[in-house]
């Protein structure tokens, strides 16, 4: 669908005015109880209806620590609206004749390898970028969430030792590390980086002048977040963490200006502002063609009757069947969501330095449903309440475990320090040990440097890790298999509450003690 040409300039964004259901000072306000009900320090919001910019501000401080306020500048990580980009870039390979989406894998990188030979020899870049692998969800993430020392060549050799949970594109199981084999695919065809390959083919002639396809290549630093998140209950600033190695999955530097106008592009069927057309119109077709489906629960907000995932994109249709294209992401510390309803000229921009994702909801389904025609369904108060009841719950699950700690200190049936003390080893993670001092134990990764904490005795067979870092709100159950002379052999991790990122690949690991 060829929509109407580019009517704005960036000059403009802050003097627009909201020209369609929902006023100017409502949207104002809905943002500005969205960070207080949500505990968001900074969001910023744009909007594109009918080919204009008709809102584009900032609300609230780009950082705790700093209280500048956050504007339509400010930039962020958009996080996983980054695959959209990768996707992007892999069709223009296409329809320069140098690749297509069905090559094998091994075509480009003969040293890909899963577990199952078949497979190995079966995976094409499709099955790359479209969530249909078999393994399961965040399978391998560890590798560079948090941030930690693995590269490229760790990724192409660990994801052979990643065991499948389901069979070669039956079910739908989100993975980033596909997408940062697809990132070298892309290197490897083009001769460019992948930053490179973003930044020069795709965000300079779109326009888009302030994004930079990696935090560690945004030079000015002058108006960007902070991360910020709940630890123990309590809002905190936390240092930036994204590991470069996961760029094409999630790594790309953005605002609501250039985010504005990447998705003023993508209505404009892929031509510039100049006339420029990046992609034909038969790869741009493809991109939002469904590739691996997904379940319309029985009690959809938006009537859907379709849900799935394209090439770097979710895709759904919304009351009348107007097709949605959309994304989410999240980082440590921000979570973003980009929507666009292309029948309707309708774009949505949510960018948030605060990992809450009740809160972009709340503001995109708002504004969504004032051009759908839906009554106020009052969005705020009724996310504001499961996410209340959320916390409420995972902090039951975590009362509950802690209480059963407190209970064990003592006890005569906990494992003797000297049983579980030592190397382990994972044979894509790598080396994790348990050491002792005085009557502490603690837990500590080679390769994943600030994932630490220290163990607590559970029950018989199992102790509690609380990670230093409390920000991850991630602690685990840590369960020990013991041989006759008991003493530990093995060991698997398991997150005590639901609350905890899917990043977080704690169960895929199986710790083998080395000595």
């Amino acid at each position: 669908m060829r929509l109407k040409p580019f009517l704005y300039t960036i000059a403009f964004f802050t003097s627009m005015t909201l020209s369609a259901q929902i006023e100017e000072s409502k949207l104002d306000q809905l943002v500005e109880s969205t960070l207080k009900t949500f505990n968001v320090p900074g969001i910023s919001v744009g909007i594109i209806k009918d080919g204009k910019v008709v809102y584009a501000k900032g609300h609230g401080v780009r950082a705790m620590s700093n209280k500048k306020e956050m504007d339509n500048s400010t930039l962020v990580g958009v996080a996983s609206n980054s695959k959209g980009f990768t996707c992007f870039a892999l069709a223009m390979l296409v329809d320069q004749g140098k690749l297509n989406w069905d090559d094998k894998v091994r075509q480009h990188i003969p040293e890909f390898k899963l577990k199952d030979a078949w497979v190995t020899e079966q995976f094409t870049v499709r099955d790359l970028v479209t969530h249909r692998s078999g393994m399961g969800l965040g399978a391998g993430d560890l590798m560079f969430f948090p941030e930690a020392d693995f590269n490229v060549s760790d990724v192409l050799k660990n994801v052979g030792h990643l065991e499948a949970e389901s069979s070669f594109r039956s079910q739908f199981a989100y993975n980033n590390n596909m997408f940062i084999i697809a990132g070298e695919v892309l290197k490897r065809v083009s001769g460019l980086s992948w930053e490179e390959f973003i930044e020069t083919k795709i965000m300079k002639p779109v326009g888009m002048t302030n994004s930079k396809a990696s935090y560690n290549r945004v030079t000015d630093k002058s108006n960007i977040i902070e991360a910020h998140t709940l630890a123990d209950g309590k809002l905190v600033q936390i240092p930036h963490d994204w590991s470069p190695l996961a760029n094409p999955a999630g790594g790309i530097m953005s605002n609501v200006d250039d985010m504005l106008t990447w998705a003023q592009f993508l209505m404009n069927d892929a031509v510039t502002a100049k006339g420029e057309r990046l992609l034909s119109e038969k790869q741009f077709h493809e991109l939002w063609q469904l590739q691996t489906p997904l379940k319309v629960s029985a009690n959809d907000s938006y009537n859907s009757n379709f849900k799935g995932y394209g090439l770097g994109w979710f895709l759904t249709d919304v009351k009348g069947g107007y097709k949605q294209v959309y994304h989410t992401g999240g980082l440590l510390g921000t979570v973003t969501q980009f929507t666009m309803i292309p029948d309707l000229d309708l774009a949505i921009v949510v960018l948030t330095n605060q990992m809450n994702g009740a809160a972009f909801t709340t503001i995109t389904n708002t504004i969504k449903d004032s051009y759908l025609g839906y009554e106020d369904r009052n969005w705020l108060d009724k996310l504001g309440r499961n996410n209340t009841e959320w916390y409420t719950y995972n902090d039951s699950l975590k009362t509950v475990v802690f209480d059963q700690v407190a209970k064990m200190k003592n006890s005569a049936i906990i494992p003797k320090a000297d049983a579980i003390v030592g190397a382990y080893k994972d044979v894509w993670f790598g080396k994790v040990s348990i050491t002792q001092s005085g009557t502490d134990l603690r837990l500590l990764s080679d390769k994943s440097q600030t994932l630490k904490g220290s163990l607590f005795p559970y029950n018989a067979t199992t102790f509690v890790v609380k990670w230093d870092n409390r920000s991850y709100d991630a602690d685990c159950y840590v369960q020990f298999s013991f041989d006759e002379t008991g003493k530990a052999v093995s060991a698997t991790l398991k997150p005590i509450a639901p609350v905890t990122d899917f990043s977080f690949d704690f169960e895929d690991l199986k710790l083998i003690k080395q000595d």
